[in-house]
């Protein structure tokens, strides 16, 4: 994992897939199922985590599908 920091509040993650694979599991495990004292703005930062990460998901196989049918 590299991190840059490119802004004061805005970094650049470089990771390789597996990491982003754990990284979004623990996000999954915290948003369905984690104890009571975890936040609630908590969780809902993180389920925002998810749903871009999810987002970004469908763009990168739409993309994928669109070079594949060239």
């Amino acid at each position: 994992m590299q991190l840059e920091r490119v802004r004061t509040t805005t970094l650049r993650v470089t990771l390789h897939a597996y990491e982003l694979a754990g990284l979004m599991a623990a996000v999954r495990y915290v948003v369905d199922s984690a104890p009571a004292e975890v936040p609630d703005t908590a969780r809902e930062q993180l389920r925002g985590l998810l749903a871009d990460y999810n987002e970004g998901l469908r763009r990168l196989a739409t993309v994928a599908e669109q070079g594949a049918a060239r």
